[in-house]
C-alpha cells in the first residue's frame, strides 16, 4: 500500500495563484496599519485557498509490473558468413539467459530474416512493430545481435531505454565486391553503350593492383581482362543482337574473403536497331500502294524509300522524262551499290519492264540469301509472263504462278501451321472479316502456308533462304480491310506483323524459348511451328539440371513455370532452342556490404548512452543503470530497470473536509474581530 497527497482544485491554478497574492496583499497591509489579528486573519485566508485546492490523501495498492528487454537476432543472409551464424546464436542464447536470470524481467526475442523483396535486413521496422506491442514505460533495454549491416536505419525509433549493439564479424574479415552503374535498358545495335565498373576490396584486404575480370554475354565462352582495383573503368559494350541480351561480368573469389556473392553482377540489355530502312517499290499506282506506304510512314522507327513507275519505257508519248520525275529513278545506286543498306525491300505488284536489269535482281538475290528480306506483294502482273517468278528472282521466290488470275471475292483464313506462326496467330476471328476479290492462283514451292483463300489456295507463304527471309501474298487486296469494305478485317497489324517478321524482330521469331523473371519465379515460353516439344533442361547457377515438362497454352505455345532456388545466372535448353536469363539480381542488397561495422548504430545507440560491442572479444557483463547515467563501458553494458507498477485499487481520504474548514476559518475570522476589538 502507497500513499501520497493529491489535489483537486475547484478553480484552476492560476487563479488560485491570484487569490493566494490577495490574501498576502491583505495580511501585510493589516500588518503594516499595525492591526492586532494580522495573523488570524492570514491564517483564515490560507485555510480557504486550501480547501479551494480539495487536498486528499491517496491510498494506492500497486503490482509491480516485470521489465521487458528486446533481444533481437539478426538472422540475415550476411549473418551467415563465416561463422557469424554460430556467433550469434551462442551470444543471444547467452544474453537470453543473463536477462532471465535476473528477477522481475521478461524478454521478448525476435529473429530478423532476410526481407522477401530484396530490401536487406529490417532492423528498425522489426524494432518499430516490437515496441507497438508493449507499453514503452516497461521497457528497460534493447539488445540487438548483428553485423550492423542493416538497410532501414532512417525508421529508428524513439527509445525510452538504452540499445546496445553486439556486433559478429572479425575485425580481420575482408570482401572484394564488383558494381555496375549507368547499365541502360535498352541500347541500340551497331553502336558501343558504355558501363561503369568497379572492384574494390574492404576490410583488412591484401594489398593488390590489379584483378582478372570475365564478361560474357549470353552465357558465351568468357573473355578475361585485366582491372585496376578501387578505380572506376569504362567499358564499351556492343550488342552482338535484337532482343535480350544477358551480360555477365565475374571477379574470381580470392583466397580468403568473405563471399564470392558479390564478385558478380547480371546486366540484361535490349537490342533494339536505330532505324529499319525499307525500299518499297511500286510497279504502277493502285489503292495498295497507300495502304503499304501509310502503314510503314506511321512507323517512326522506319526509313522509308518509295519509288512509284508512273509510265513505263515502252510508252512512247514524247513527253521528256526529266517532266515526269523530281528525280531519276536510281537504280544502280540502291540495287547494287545500297542494296545491303535496307533491311527490307518490298515489290508492290512490280513486273519486269526493262527497267530494272537482270543484275540488278541477281544481286537482290544475293541480299536475300546473306541476310537480307524480300516482300512480293503479287498482282496480276505476279502471273504475266514479266513476272517477277521469270527473273534471276525465281530461286528464291517461294511459289510459283500458274498464270491464272482469279477474280472473285473469297474469305482470307489462318492455316492450320499459321495459327502457330506468329505472323498470323491470333489476329482475331477470321468469320468477321471482310471478302478480298482477287487472288493469284500460285503453288508452293518452300517455305509455310500461312493464309489460305480460294479453295484453301495458298495466299501468303514465308519462306527462309539462306540467312534472309521472302514473303509472297498472292493477292493485290488486302487494302480492302483498310477501307472496312464488308466488316474490315486487321490489315494494319497483319502487315505490320510480316514488315517486322521480315526484318528479323526477335518478338516475331518462329522458333523461340524466352523467359520472364518476377522475383524468384520464371515464366519460359516456347514458341514452335511442331505439334509438340520436348522436356524443358534448366541449368542453374551451380551447374545442377533440373528436366520439368512444357504444357501447351495455345497452337504452337508451350508454357512452364520454375521457382529459382538461388539468384545467378539460368540457362534454358530444348531441342535446339536455348536461352539465358538472370535471376535476382546477381549481388543482392544484403551482400552490398559485407564487412560488420557500427557505423551505422553507433549514433542510435550513442542517443540513449548504450554502446557497441565486439563479440570477438565475449559478451561483456550485465549491470543495471539509472535512467539519463551511461548504460555502457568497457566489458560492460546496462538496462535501466524501470520499476512500472499497476494501479489495483486507489482509496482516497479528503485531509480539509467542509465542515473543519467551516470551523477553522470562523474561529480565525471571531478570533481576529475580538482581538482587534479589545485593543
Amino acid at each position: 500500500m502507497t500513499g501520497f497527497v493529491v489535489f483537486d482544485p475547484m478553480l484552476p491554478w492560476p487563479l488560485l495563484a491570484v487569490l493566494g497574492v490577495l490574501v498576502a496583499v491583505g495580511t501585510l497591509l493589516a500588518l503594516w496599519r499595525g492591526l492586532s489579528g494580522w495573523a488570524m486573519r492570514g491564517l483564515g485566508g490560507l485555510i480557504v485557498l486550501a480547501a479551494l485546492a480539495q487536498p486528499a490523501y491517496q491510498q494506492e495498492e500497486r503490482a509491480a509490473l516485470s521489465d521487458i528487454v528486446v533481444l533481437l537476432e539478426d538472422r540475415s543472409a550476411s549473418q551467415g558468413l563465416a561463422e557469424r551464424g554460430e556467433t550469434t546464436q551462442r551470444a543471444a542464447d547467452e544474453l537470453e539467459t543473463m536477462l532471465t536470470a535476473r528477477s522481475n524481467t521478461e524478454v521478448r526475442r525476435i529473429v530478423i530474416d532476410d526481407a522477401e523483396d530484396d530490401s536487406g535486413t529490417q532492423i528498425m521496422s522489426a524494432l518499430n512493430e516490437a515496441m507497438a506491442r508493449e507499453p514503452r514505460a516497461r521497457l528497460a533495454g534493447v539488445l540487438t545481435v548483428t553485423d550492423g549491416l542493416l538497410h532501414d536505419v532512417e525508421a529508428a525509433p524513439d527509445l525510452p531505454a538504452p540499445m546496445q549493439v553486439f556486433l559478429t564479424g572479425k575485425q580481420t574479415d575482408w570482401d572484394r565486391r564488383l558494381t555496375v552503374s549507368n547499365a541502360p535498358a535498352f541500347a541500340i545495335l551497331g553502336e558501343p553503350v558504355t558501363l561503369t565498373l568497379r572492384v574494390e576490396d574492404e576490410g583488412a584486404a591484401p594489398a593488390t593492383d590489379t584483378v582478372p575480370l570475365l564478361v560474357s554475354i549470353d552465357g558465351a565462352e568468357p573473355q578475361e581482362f585485366e582491372v585496376p582495383l578501387g578505380r572506376d573503368i569504362e567499358l564499351p559494350i556492343t550488342l552482338p543482337h535484337a532482343g535480350r541480351n544477358v551480360l555477365q561480368f565475374v571477379v574470381p573469389e580470392a583466397e580468403g574473403e568473405l563471399t564470392d556473392r558479390n564478385n558478380s553482377a547480371l546486366v540484361q540489355i535490349n537490342g533494339v536497331r536505330d532505324r529499319l530502312r525499307v525500299l518499297l517499290v511500286s510497279g504502277e499506282p493502285h489503292p495498295g500502294g497507300r495502304t503499304w506506304r501509310n502503314l510503314l510512314k506511321s512507323d517512326s522507327s522506319v526509313d522509308l524509300v518509295h519509288f512509284t513507275i508512273l509510265r513505263p519505257p515502252e510508252k512512247q508519248d514524247g513527253v521528256p522524262v526529266r517532266e515526269l520525275s523530281l528525280i531519276a529513278f536510281p537504280t544502280r545506286e540502291l540495287f547494287l551499290e545500297k542494296v545491303d543498306d535496307f533491311d527490307l525491300i518490298i515489290f508492290d505488284r512490280y513486273k519486269r519492264r526493262g527497267i530494272l536489269p537482270s543484275i540488278y535482281l541477281d544481286n537482290v538475290s544475293r541480299y536475300v540469301e546473306e541476310g537480307g528480306a524480300v516482300l512480293i506483294a503479287a498482282g496480276p502482273d505476279f502471273a504475266s509472263a514479266d513476272s517477277l517468278y521469270r527473273s534471276p528472282l525465281s530461286p528464291i521466290v517461294p511459289a510459283s504462278p500458274t498464270a491464272r488470275v482469279l477474280d472473285e471475292g473469297f474469305d482470307p483464313t489462318v492455316t492450320e501451321i499459321g495459327e502457330r506462326h506468329p505472323v498470323t496467330s491470333g489476329l482475331g476471328t477470321p468469320d468477321d472479316w471482310g471478302r478480298w476479290l482477287r487472288q493469284i492462283e500460285v503453288e508452293p514451292q518452300s517455305g509455310h502456308v500461312v493464309m489460305s483463300g480460294i479453295d484453301e489456295r495458298p495466299l501468303l507463304v514465308l519462306d527462309r533462304v539462306g540467312e534472309g527471309r521472302v514473303a509472297l501474298m498472292a493477292s493485290d487486296h488486302a487494302w480492302l480491310w483498310s477501307r472496312g469494305f464488308e466488316g474490315g478485317g486487321p490489315q494494319l497489324e497483319l502487315l505490320r506483323r510480316l514488315a517486322h517478321w521480315m526484318m528479323g524482330e526477335p518478338e516475331l521469331e518462329e522458333e523461340t524459348l524466352t523467359a520472364e523473371a518476377n522475383g524468384q519465379s520464371m515464366r519460359i515460353t516456347r514458341r514452335t511451328l511442331q505439334d509438340s516439344v520436348d522436356d524443358l533442361t534448366i541449368t542453374g547457377p551451380d551447374g545442377s539440371e533440373v528436366i520439368l515438362p512444357m504444357e501447351q497454352v495455345g497452337p504452337g505455345q508451350f508454357e512452364t513455370r520454375y521457382d529459382g532456388p538461388e539468384i545467378g545466372l539460368y540457362r534454358l535448353r530444348e531441342g535446339d532452342e536455348e536461352a539465358v536469363i538472370g535471376l535476382g539480381p546477381a549481388a543482392p542488397r544484403e551482400f552490398e556490404r559485407t564487412i560488420a561495422t557500427g557505423d551505422r548504430l553507433e549514433p542510435i545507440a550513442a542517443s540513449m548512452r548504450g554502446g557497441v560491442f565486439r563479440l570477438e572479444d565475449g559478451v561483456p557483463r550485465l549491470r543495471e543503470v539509472r535512467e539519463g547515467r551511461p548504460a555502457a563501458g568497457r566489458g560492460w553494458f546496462g538496462i535501466t530497470p524501470r520499476n512500472a507498477f499497476d494501479v489495483q485499487d486507489v482509496r482516497q481520504t479528503s485531509l480539509l473536509p467542509p465542515w473543519l474548514v467551516l470551523l477553522l476559518a470562523s474561529l480565525m475570522i471571531v478570533g481576529a474581530w475580538l482581538r482587534e476589538g479589545r485593543s
